[in-house]
């Protein structure tokens, strides 16, 4: 078992996280209070059995915690937060997203950039890759959104990590523009912004619409 997976699951969300057990090199990102959210609701939603896959996994906290459950790959393309993700056991491909992955997985999990950020004010570092999202702040939240129905299998769900610093609502669009239906399964305040956690799963009643020959919305299966 991972050495820092244990300390996870026993942890009481209602204290304060305990440290990260290695040394994180500075240009990986260190978990914080989106990265525990996003692991609570994670830990709450993963089923027995589960092919999951986390992208962008960084400092590996996540995926470390959730590869005790169910089977699991990570994607990441910071060298540092790779070789942190893998002292902690997880299995990683260096990619670009979701560039390069087949699946197909049950349960995909990202936590993106989403601080909005000006051309002039991006730094040309390894940790940019956690914290730029665009002068949006969801530019790589929608590149995300708009491919990760490839790598789904059929009743597959996705857990993505949003803050009102990116426009919740427009958030929400591009999801049902790639025939996603969202719920809101988490949220927290946090330093003058809301976390949340969403919950994308496919629109089956628009893919039921479709005239691909399937079930359509409202039909007994």
């Amino acid at each position: 078992m991972p050495a820092a997976c244990h300390w996870c699951t026993m942890h009481d969300s209602g204290d304060r996280p305990p440290a990260y057990p290695y040394p994180l090199h500075p240009q990986v990102y260190p978990p914080e209070a989106d990265t525990y959210l996003l692991l609570r609701a994670a830990l709450a939603e993963v089923r027995e059995g589960d092919r999951v896959c986390e992208v962008g996994t960084g400092s590996g906290l996540i995926a470390g915690e959730l590869s005790r459950t169910a089977p699991l790959v990570a994607t990441e393309i910071n060298p540092h937060a790779i070789a942190a993700a893998r002292r902690l056991g997880v299995e990683v491909i260096r990619t670009d997203l979701l560039a390069g992955v087949a699946g197909p997985f049950d349960l995909v999990l990202f936590n993106p950039p989403y601080l909005p950020t000006e051309p002039d004010e991006r730094l040309d570092d390894w940790l940019e890759y956690a914290l730029d999202g665009g002068e949006t702040g969801r530019e790589v939240a929608v590149r995300f959104i708009r491919d990760v129905g490839r790598v789904l299998s059929p009743a597959g769900r996705v857990l993505l990590l949003v803050s009102t610093l990116t426009g919740i609502g427009e958030v929400q669009k591009a999801c049902a523009d790639a025939g996603f239906i969202v719920f809101m399964v988490a949220g927290e305040e946090c330093e003058g912004e809301r976390l949340m956690v969403l919950r994308l799963m496919r629109d089956l009643c628009r893919a039921g619409e479709s005239g691909s020959g399937g079930w359509r919305c409202g039909e007994q299966r």
